[in-house]
Formats: C-alpha cells, sequence, structure tokens
C-alpha cells in the first residue's frame, strides 16, 4: 500500500491530465511501488482493446475515437514527473488501419519535443505484422521498441487472442532489420501458465534468433476468475537460473523474478553513451 506522498501526488497528476495508464487498466502487483516512486506507464489510445486475451485485465470493448491532444498530455506528464525513462503501452486497435501506429509517432515526437533527454520506451501490440505501421512507429526514433511473446509457442494459442507466435517474432525481426545498431528490442514471457523449460529456452532461443536484446520474465497472476487460473508459482531460484541462461544467451539485459512485469524497473537497463549518437536530439 501506499507509503508516501508521491503515491498521491502521481494519482492527482494522471487525472488531471486524464491519462490511462497499464498499472491500473492490467491491474499491476507493482502498481504501489511504482507510483509511490512517482513513476507509471502511459497508456494511450483509449482503455478498451478490440482483443481478448485470456490472461489480461484490460477491457475489452468498442474503443472511443482517439483523441488528438493525449500525445500533447504524455508529454507534459512525463516532464511534470521528470522521467529519465518514459515507457508508453496501448491498447491493440485493430479497428483502425494503422492499429494506432500513427498515434505512437505523434506521442513520441511530443514526449522528445518536450522532454529531449528522456529514454523513450515503447511497448506495442503486434499492428497484424504490417510494414507500414511499424515504420510509422520506427520513424519516429524510440529508444527501445518491446513487443512481448508473452508464452511459449505452444501454449499461444489458448493464451493470446488473435496474436501468433511467429507473427510476434517477425515484428521484433522487422524492428531489428530496419534499425540494426540504433534501437533496442525487448520482449518479454508469463511463466507458470504450463509451460516446460525446454519450451522456455526454445522461446529464449527463437526471441535471440530475432535479435532481441532484452528479456523480462515474471509470474502470471490471475487477475479475475474469468481469466486463465496459474498452473504453477515458479521459485524465486527458478527465475533467477533463468535469467542467468538468458544473460549466457545474449541477452544484454534481464529482469527474471515473480514480481517482474515488461515495464517494471525499466530505468535499470542504461542506454550506453555513444547509443545517444545513433538519435535525434
Amino acid at each position: 500500500m501506499p507509503t508516501s506522498d508521491s503515491f498521491g501526488r502521481t494519482r492527482a497528476l494522471l487525472d488531471e491530465l486524464k491519462l490511462h495508464t497499464v498499472c491500473e487498466s492490467a491491474r499491476c502487483p507493482n502498481h504501489w511501488e511504482c507510483w509511490s516512486k512517482g513513476t507509471a506507464t502511459f497508456m494511450i489510445a483509449g482503455d478498451r482493446c478490440t482483443r481478448a486475451c485470456h490472461f489480461c485485465a484490460v477491457t475489452t470493448a468498442r474503443p472511443f475515437a482517439l483523441e488528438a491532444d493525449e500525445p500533447a498530455r504524455v508529454a507534459e506528464a512525463t516532464r511534470r514527473m521528470r522521467l529519465k525513462h518514459v515507457v508508453i503501452t496501448a491498447v491493440a486497435r485493430d479497428d483502425l488501419t494503422d492499429g494506432g501506429a500513427e498515434h505512437f509517432r505523434q506521442t513520441i515526437e511530443a514526449v522528445r519535443a518536450l522532454n529531449p533527454s528522456t529514454v523513450i520506451e515503447v511497448l506495442t501490440p503486434d499492428f497484424n505484422d504490417s510494414d507500414q505501421a511499424i515504420d510509422t512507429v520506427l520513424a519516429a526514433t524510440p529508444h527501445i521498441f518491446n513487443h512481448n511473446l508473452e508464452t511459449v509457442r505452444r501454449l499461444t494459442p489458448s493464451v493470446r487472442s488473435r496474436a501468433t507466435y511467429d507473427r510476434s517474432l517477425s515484428v521484433l525481426a522487422k524492428v531489428k532489420a530496419r534499425r540494426a545498431g540504433e534501437i533496442y528490442t525487448k520482449s518479454g514471457l508469463m511463466l507458470g501458465l504450463g509451460e516446460t523449460e525446454p519450451e522456455l529456452f526454445a522461446a529464449l532461443a527463437d526471441l535471440r534468433s530475432a535479435g532481441c536484446d532484452i528479456l523480462t520474465l515474471g509470474q502470471y497472476l490471475q487477475p479475475t476468475l474469468k481469466h486463465l487460473s496459474v498452473t504453477e508459482f515458479v521459485a524465486p531460484e527458478k527465475f533467477a537460473r533463468y535469467g542467468e541462461q538468458a544473460r549466457q544467451m545474449g541477452f544484454v539485459h534481464v529482469a527474471s523474478g515473480p514480481m517482474v512485469r515488461s515495464s517494471y524497473h525499466a530505468d535499470e537497463f542504461t542506454l550506453p553513451e555513444s547509443f545517444g549518437a545513433a538519435n535525434p536530439e
């Protein structure tokens, strides 16, 4: 539970600027900690998703129209919170021709204009693997492009809605191919859904083959009784071992633990000093 005034200030700021966060919409267990530290993951394009993944607590419903001033509001929140590292995610918007890619681009550019030194990480849907949508987001040159694989190949059909294992790998591979040396790619998996260790390591190998640089591994927690049940609570020692194995496989940064989520402590990954030269100021 909140233990500092920072939580209240974060809550008030988000309310004032009428912003959604994945922290709330996805019922993240780290909600209190992050807000108490004055950090949050902004969720753009509304809080209604066009997909119904069986693990996710975000509401599935017909989305509202995009808000033209939302990019500016996210940029202002980033400025007021003095974020050195901002994470921008979105619901899946299959109702839009570009899946919301242009809205991502506008938000990235607005954040950079007002916060030129802030590291910008995006956590995107798969955009149905559209080259044009991917290129639209990349045109704004985020520092980190995150798209989650979520689970192993065998379990993907029962865990994710419409998304496919190979499509997610394709998105990550395309991003790396288009911006090699200029962007870090990132992905994550939930554990405890019934995957085996060989399946997990096969998924990690597939991510490395797609050029994925950064990895998160966390424990799946059932958000409501209507969602998938937890098959296993993975021991912290196993998470530590999986994290070490991932580093040996070549991931440059790994966060692996029961409470780890895609954006949890994202700012602990530090960009090399030379990396900034590849990105516009």
